[in-house]
């Protein structure tokens, strides 16, 4: 299995980005998908996450701005950011849960200039 994230880069405070994580070499089963967040010298953050039936759920210093979404046809998870903020500043990783394995993409840099 493999997740590779994109999508990152520098925005202004007050911007938006769109982040996309897509997804190979899995063969059925359910699958839990997610986003979590590392900034320096921190520990990594819930950011959101979708079941497999889509049911969403979101870390509350993203609630109300971000949104989690999965593309079955395309393989992909997106996560929409709005209203970004400098402490969203971070390493953004993708993360699939399938069948008692969880599998971690390489993370893609947000950076929120204030």
């Amino acid at each position: 299995v493999q997740l590779q994230a994109s999508g990152g880069g520098l925005v202004q405070s007050g911007g938006s980005l769109r982040l996309s994580c897509a997804v190979s070499g899995t063969n059925g089963g359910s699958k839990y998908m997610g986003w979590y967040r590392q900034a320096p010298g921190q520990e990594r953050e819930f950011v959101a996450r979708i079941t497999p039936g889509r049911s969403t759920d979101y870390g509350d210093s993203v609630k109300g701005r971000f949104t989690i979404s999965r593309d079955i046809a395309k393989n992909t998870l997106n996560l929409q950011m709005n209203s970004l903020k400098p402490k969203d500043t971070a390493v953004y990783y993708c993360q699939l849960i399938t069948r008692g394995v969880t599998f971690w993409g390489q993370g893609t840099q947000v950076t929120v200039s204030s």
